[in-house]
């Protein structure tokens, strides 16, 4: 198992000896990166239950770090969303593994892609299919992106400009279509675009509370599965502007913080992204409720969380305060001390670069149900925010319940 924080320090060296070392530098650095990569996949992607081993070669074959800016390039081997500018993320790399699962890409598919970004989910599709057609709406992003695939090579990737809300209608149909970014309901010319017998997978939903649906194409109508929570940033264009629900930043509030409302078989708790090791316990033992959630972990480092967005404009919220119940078994740490249970809560900027965090715990050892209570400042540049709730690589047992968020006004 690969030591994450020695690993971070290898990655950083690795990034400029590749941009700026001699050949055996260079060698290193792709070794490095190489060595990081297959560590992922192990940890993040095979272990959190992806089975398509064309897609799991994939993503072991992909060089993610070129895809990623190189202020992040060192995070780019953690099971992460990271910013690529304009507002925009690539896409922690087990989404991007699920969605080209659902998708079942096969060798002889015209996939259309919504949401081109760094090009990352574009390059994985590339050697799964015979062509991948990708458009993004931010210019910046999209010659960006153009430039990248061109120079790894990445021939069958055809890339423009232009709002995805629109497909691509010169070269449809598609037998695939794959949306990387969250309309509020499916564009109909994307349906339109789609064979008979196809599938797309596509994030439905409001700005911060998304589902991920397969759909398939069964005589004409579209036949929808969810598959699970998740958390994308906004389809622009178009899609935007039609968009009905929209937050509220000056009162953010936590979704579902009693796990009380529940979707699927087994059932897992919705408003909650990105969920990893969780459990939802309804044993008569809640203190809040019928039900609350647990995480396990015995790995040191590994993924064991979920998380959950709002909008929070610092300019009229000055603190929040967080306020939960919980209770733990056998805690310790993971790699390093600092790898123990919280809450950790996020502030974004509108470009979605990190402003600060703040956590209420950590906690450690044995102990039954207690309250918790914690005011945190809000920074006057926040737009944004994440919730973060698991053991972040500790080991033992966590339980949450009744997490709640309120808003105190400047």
């Amino acid at each position: 198992m690969i030591e994450r924080r020695r690993l971070r320090w290898a990655l950083v060296g690795a990034a400029f000896a590749v941009l700026l070392g001699p050949s055996d530098s260079r060698a290193q650095g792709r070794d490095t990166f190489e060595q990081a990569r297959n560590g992922m996949v192990d940890e993040e992607i095979v272990a959190a239950g992806v089975k398509n081993q064309r897609v799991i070669q994939a993503i072991r074959d992909v060089p993610r770090h070129e895809f990623i800016p190189l202020a992040q390039r060192e995070y780019a081997y953690y099971d992460m969303a990271l910013p690529i500018g304009h507002s925009q993320t690539i896409s922690p790399p087990f989404i991007v593994a699920l969605m080209t699962e659902a998708l079942d890409p096969q060798p002889g598919d015209k996939v259309l892609e919504i949401g081109t970004g760094s090009g990352y989910q574009a390059a994985i599709l590339s050697g799964l299919v015979r062509d991948v057609y990708t458009i993004e709406i931010v210019p910046e992003l999209g010659r960006r992106a153009a430039r990248t695939l061109t120079r790894l090579r990445y021939n069958n990737v055809h890339a423009k400009v232009g709002d995805g809300y629109q497909g691509w209608p010169e070269h449809a149909p598609f037998d695939k279509i794959i949306v990387t970014c969250s309309p509020e309901s499916v564009p109909r010319p994307l349906i339109d675009q789609l064979k008979e017998g196809g599938r797309m997978v596509v994030p439905v939903g409001e700005r911060y509370q998304q589902t991920l649906y397969l759909l398939k194409k069964v005589d004409g109508k579209m036949v929808a599965e969810s598959l699970e929570p998740t958390l994308f940033v906004p389809m622009t264009g178009r899609a935007e502007a039609n968009r009905q629900e929209l937050p509220d930043p000056a009162h953010p509030a936590i979704e579902n913080g009693d796990f009380e409302q529940t979707h699927g078989d087994p059932p897992l708790p919705i408003g909650w992204h990105y969920q990893r090791q969780l459990k939802l316990i309804s044993d008569g033992t809640a203190p809040v409720g019928k039900n609350f959630v647990t995480f396990a972990n015995a790995q040191p480092g590994r993924g064991c969380h979920a998380l959950q967005g709002l909008a929070l404009d610092g300019r009229e919220v000055s603190q929040i305060e967080i306020s939960l119940h919980v209770a733990g078994r056998d805690i310790r740490p993971g790699q390093n001390p600092r790898q123990l249970p919280v809450v950790l809560v996020t502030f974004f900027d509108e470009g979605r670069t990190m402003l600060s965090r703040a956590a209420v715990g950590p906690w450690r050892g044995t102990f039954p149900w207690q309250s918790e209570t914690r005011r945190i400042n809000v920074p006057p540049r926040a737009r944004e925010a994440l919730v973060r709730i698991g053991m972040f690589g500790g080991l033992g047992e966590i339980s949450y319940d009744d997490i709640q968020l309120k808003a105190i006004g400047k």
